[in-house]
């Protein structure tokens, strides 16, 4: 039943039992009243009303003239000569204490015309199905609410519903999606075909002695597509379909875990072979034991429970498993060991290719202007996920609504990129000397990044205010290239401090500002891991890393150092070494720039953003020192 007509019921209902309620009411207590009125219908209505013994007198004296006898002899309408009103006739109402022989008697002697009407009868059924209709509408009305109120959340009628398992079923799953709608997850698409192929032709594997993995283990970062293969799965298999969430088989109530696993399972076996699809599973399948307080027994029994389930003593043979999470590193080793989870399918963020052919299936529904490139917007986008990717389209498509435009053209796209990554535009800065002072800082960083041969090329540079920041420098990083060197990471590091070699070169020291802040926070990070992790110092090849950060309460407050006082300053020494020696290059490099660096500032404060071609070209106009040549060689050294 539906919300309306939930209401309907719930007002109508009352409504419904006080009309019968009032109906009855006048036809218990008005019956005698109607059976007089109709009855007398042909007479006229009595106007006053006489006592008994005023009646006997009247009737004594001879003063009445004829009399009508109502509701079994209880009350009369009585005929009668008023000797103080000229002789006059009355009809008044007289209540009678009953019709008794000697009344009749003597209005025959005096010779009264005299009626008696009998009391209105109701039909037989017609009463008592009036005199059944109220109890049974209240007796209907209180199952109804007892069975509204037994399938509420927390209702009585729930408490048998606990150990059932909250999982969708599907006989046929209609998910709309199929492979060919899932883009830039090749490899991971390529893995799970075969389970396809397993659920629609079995003999082909078992002919030569294969088995199909009982499960698989979709793992990616949040937005690649996880959820969206498990549909993809569904729709192409054409298996029976169980989806559920991890956080379905918790419960405040010990033991509900474990027999929602139970039921679940009994489920799948009665339609096997099908597939269940559990997303987040890391809500339940943490490992076991950890933290402070030794754990959750509640969801440690539904762990246990789902092991148990997947290959335990009485297996589950026709069940294929999928479950999808972003943090494999926190689910217990029993989960991940063959004959459960015999596969972990990884999702990356995909490459360019892969950006390509997302935006391609989400461009269908969109109207594209004829200056947008896809592979364009596919460039300019490294390390967006395929949700992000939709979601950059359809923030393009919000902005050209807003602009009452026909068509996405570039410019909504480049505004929902910078959206995406930066935050919402903020108000043009007005104020001069602020504009000039942040032009010098985003120069700095650009000038940096394009001077420097091992640092990622300039992708774009702006004045526009975005989020918290009040100017911005994009890079675009090589996405074919896997591991970076010790050069690249000293140009990163160069080109994070441009911004305040940049204040330091124009406005001197006294001068410097905040706006640094976040860059001197990632070179602190860079210069540490080079130092600490990857053996690039004069410490030599060493592993300095305090271990592995566990994200259970209690593993963080327990974790030693292992480093030794005297290596943790040498640590120390290192990093401001390595920081201390590329900022004063950073600072010569600029002094060394600074009439180039003052011609890109006006042009950046005429345009307020230049593209990365354009700053290039800028650059190399303004530019008379060859610094590539000196600086290449000064990043390789040690």
């Amino acid at each position: 039943m539906n919300n309306r007509w939930r209401t309907i019921a719930l007002w109508g209902l009352p409504l419904l039992l006080g009309l019968f309620m009032l109906f009855g009411m006048v036809r218990g207590g008005g019956v005698a009243a109607g059976a007089s009125s109709a009855t007398a219908a042909p007479s006229n209505t009595a106007v006053g009303r006489m006592t008994y013994g005023r009646f006997l007198d009247y009737l004594g004296n001879g003063r009445v003239t004829a009399v009508d006898v109502f509701e079994g002899g209880r009350s009369a309408v009585v005929e009668a000569v008023d000797p103080d009103l000229d002789n006059r006739v009355q009809r008044l109402r007289v209540d009678l204490p009953g019709l008794a022989p000697e009344l009749l008697s003597q209005l025959k002697q005096q010779g009264v015309s005299f009626d008696v009407h009998p009391p209105r009868t109701t039909p037989p059924l017609f009463g008592v199905l009036g005199n059944l209709l109220f109890p049974l509408l209240l007796i209907g009305s209180l199952i109804f609410l007892a069975r509204r109120s037994a399938g509420m959340p927390g209702g009585p009628g729930q408490a048998m519903q606990f150990g059932k398992s909250k999982a969708r079923f599907m006989m046929e799953a209609e998910t709309g999606v199929k492979f060919d709608d899932v883009a830039g997850v090749e490899e991971a698409k390529q893995e799970l075909r075969e389970i396809v192929t397993f659920l629609r032709t079995p003999e082909r594997f078992t002919a030569v002695g294969a088995t199909i993995p009982n499960g698989a283990l979709l793992v990616g970062p949040p937005g690649t597509g996880k959820t969206l293969l498990a549909k993809a799965i569904a729709g192409e298999a054409g298996v029976p379909f169980f989806s559920l969430s991890g956080s379905e088989f918790v419960e405040m109530f010990v033991g509900v875990g474990a027999s929602r696993v139970r039921d679940l399972f009994k489920k799948a076996k009665e339609n096997a072979p099908c597939l269940i699809f559990v997303d987040e599973i890391d809500a339940v399948g943490r490992q076991r034991g950890a933290g402070m307080g030794g754990g959750n027994d509640e969801r440690e029994q539904t762990l246990n429970q789902i092991l148990t389930e997947m290959d335990g003593f009485e297996g589950n043979n026709g069940i294929i498993v999928l479950a999808a999470t972003n943090r494999p590193d926190v689910l217990d080793s029993a989960l991940l060991r063959p004959g459960r989870f015999d596969r972990q399918v990884s999702v990356d963020p995909p490459d360019i290719k892969g950006r390509l052919s997302i935006l391609e299936v989400h461009s269908r529904n969109k109207k594209l202007g004829d200056d947008v490139r896809l592979e364009a917007i596919a460039r300019r986008t490294p390390g967006f996920t395929g949700a992000d990717l939709a979601n950059l389209l359809n923030e393009a498509a919000i902005l050209t609504a807003r602009r009452r435009k026909d068509f996405i053209g570039l410019v909504e796209i480049d505004d929902a990129v910078d959206r995406i990554i930066a935050g919402m535009e903020g108000r043009p800065l007005t104020d001069g000397r602020s504009k000039r002072l942040i032009a010098y800082h985003e120069v700095g960083h650009a000038l940096v990044g394009t001077l420097v041969e091992a640092h990622d090329p300039v992708q774009k540079v702006t004045l526009i205010p975005r989020g918290q920041a009040q100017g911005l420098t994009w890079f675009a990083p090589d996405e074919e290239q896997g591991l970076v060197s010790r050069a690249q990471l000293k140009a990163r590091i160069m080109g994070a401090l441009g911004g305040r070699a940049a204040e330091e070169v124009v406005f001197g020291r006294a001068e410097v500002t905040t706006g640094a802040g976040g860059d001197i926070q990632q070179v602190a990070g860079i210069a540490r891991q080079m130092v600490t992790q990857y053996g690039m110092s004069d410490i030599g090849p060493l592993s300095l890393s305090e271990g592995n950060q566990e994200v259970f309460l209690g593993r963080d407050l327990l974790t030693r150092s292992d480093m030794s006082g005297a290596t943790a300053r040498s640590v120390d020494e290192q990093v401001f070494s390595l920081v201390g020696s590329l900022y004063k290059d950073t600072v010569a490099l600029l002094a060394a720039q600074r009439s180039c660096m003052d011609r890109v500032v006006e042009v950046l404060i005429e345009q307020e953003t230049l593209d990365g071609d354009e700053f290039s070209s800028l650059v190399e106009a303004f530019t008379t020192v060859p610094v590539k040549e000196r600086l290449t060689p000064l990043l390789s050294a040690g």
